[in-house]
C-alpha cells in the first residue's frame, strides 16, 4: 500500500502526462532539428526570392504563416 501511494505522489508531484495523444509523446527531436536547419538555410535566401526553389518557398510561406498575427480562418 506504501509503494502505491509514493508511486501516485511522484505522479502527481511530477506532473507526468499519460496520454497517448499528447504532443510530447509524439515529438520527433531529430526531424524538427533537421526541419529548423532546412528553415535557416531558407531564410538566408529569403533576401531574393527569384533564388528560392519551390519547395523552399513552400517551407518559408509555411513558417511565415504560422508566425504571423492573423487568426486562423479555418
Amino acid at each position: 500500500m506504501r509503494i502505491l501511494v509514493y508511486f501516485g505522489l511522484a505522479i502527481i508531484i511530477s506532473n507526468c502526462s499519460l496520454n497517448q495523444d499528447s504532443k510530447y509523446w509524439k515529438e520527433d527531436s531529430i526531424k524538427k532539428k533537421a526541419d529548423n536547419q532546412k528553415l535557416i538555410k531558407i531564410v538566408e535566401k529569403s533576401n531574393d526570392i527569384r533564388l528560392m526553389s519551390a519547395d523552399e518557398y513552400k517551407i518559408y510561406i509555411d513558417d511565415y504563416i504560422k508566425k504571423s498575427k492573423f487568426p486562423d480562418i479555418n
